[in-house]
């Protein structure tokens, strides 16, 4: 297992987005309820099992909903700090999210870090297979000319942890709760962006 310094020199890193660089704002209850998706299913997953105007219906509907949660973005603690620090240390940076690029580019725009991601790295539902497919760090990796031992993969849920793992990168699981239940997926445990800042040196 790679030390905790190794993994912070690594010059690859890969964010999710709502609730590790955002303040969580999805209330994902409700929105199953408005699209009316079972209680517990994953949203993509069930869109994608429906016929194909359906689905495009229930898309088209959850772009108008992240639309409204987009304006109301929030930068997580520590995110514009870990985000700055980061780039001025010249690591590539790369955004790997269940939202569309447009509405992601948007969030980061709200948030202070906009200019901080090339808009080709930042890769939506439909530029990449959902997590917890590794589908979009392989399409970063590439793009990088980057491997899963030079890559760092940060996010607050399950999909981001197995999605790092499945890739070879490094992960870091943000748990503002403190409870951290996916141990055997995380490299780096931290209940704050602020907290991996401190690890960074900054």
């Amino acid at each position: 297992m790679a030390s905790i310094a190794e993994i912070m020199a690594r010059p690859h890193w890969v964010f999710d987005l709502d609730g590790t660089l955002t303040v969580p704002v999805h209330d994902f209850a409700a929105i199953r309820a408005d699209l009316g998706i079972p209680d517990g299913t994953d949203i993509l997953g069930h869109i994608e099992s429906l016929p194909e105007e359906e689905a495009r219906r229930l898309h088209q509907r959850l772009d108008e909903i992240e639309e409204c949660l987009a304006a109301r973005a929030e930068p997580a603690a520590g995110a514009v700090r870990l985000v700055e620090t980061l780039h001025r240390r010249g690591k590539s940076l790369g955004i790997v999210t269940r939202n569309t690029r447009e509405i992601a580019l948007r969030v980061l725009e709200t948030i202070g870090v906009g200019g901080r991601f090339a808009p080709d790295d930042v890769l939506g539902r439909h530029d990449a297979q959902p997590k917890p497919d590794p589908h979009g760090l392989a399409i970063l990796s590439t793009r990088w000319g980057a491997t899963g031992r030079s890559m760092v993969m940060v996010g607050d849920y399950l999909f981001d942890l197995q999605s790092g793992r499945a890739s070879g990168a490094a992960t870091v699981h943000v748990d503002r709760s403190g409870n951290f239940r996916w141990p055997e997926l995380t490299d780096i445990a931290v209940e704050s962006l602020d907290e991996l800042a401190e690890l960074l040196g900054t």
